[in-house]
């Protein structure tokens, strides 16, 4: 196994053939991430009808739990929050969620400062409403 290909063990299981992270020299390179609680199929913040359509969410708190799965990927390779030096992020409704979702992301990030990008899709491999994907430094 190439050791520079990273599956972590705290971080929720990818929806497709691909590793949580790649680390490349002084980068880190952290595959889209969504809010699934590691180990489950539970969705913070999402409630689904019997089918599994997305009935009602809450993007705050899928906000702060893909934080918290990207942080899990970041500091199993010894890195933080604070490595990060850019953020594309994807929302199923910019215009209900920006807002909000901004809020959150700048508790985390506004003093850190990473590049950003912020684009809305019609729709995420998994029934949520917003996904991260990060590029961390690690060099001196």
């Amino acid at each position: 196994m190439n050791p520079d290909v990273i599956h972590s063990k705290r971080a929720p299981e990818p929806v497709g053939p691909y590793p949580h992270a790649r680390r490349v020299g002084d980068f880190i390179f952290v595959s889209g991430m969504g809010p699934r609680r590691p180990g489950t199929k539970e969705i913070p913040g999402v409630h689904l009808d019997a089918v599994g359509r997305i009935t009602s969410y809450d993007v705050a708190i899928q906000t702060h739990s893909v934080i918290q799965n990207i942080r899990f990927v970041l500091e199993d390779l010894g890195a933080t929050l604070e490595n990060v030096v850019d953020v594309t992020c994807f929302l199923t409704n910019m215009k209900e969620d920006f807002s909000t979702f901004n809020k959150v992301y700048g508790e985390y990030f506004a003093k850190i400062g990473p590049t950003r990008t912020t684009v809305e899709v019609l729709s995420l491999p998994t029934p949520i409403a917003v996904e991260l994907k990060a590029v961390a430094y690690i060099g001196k």
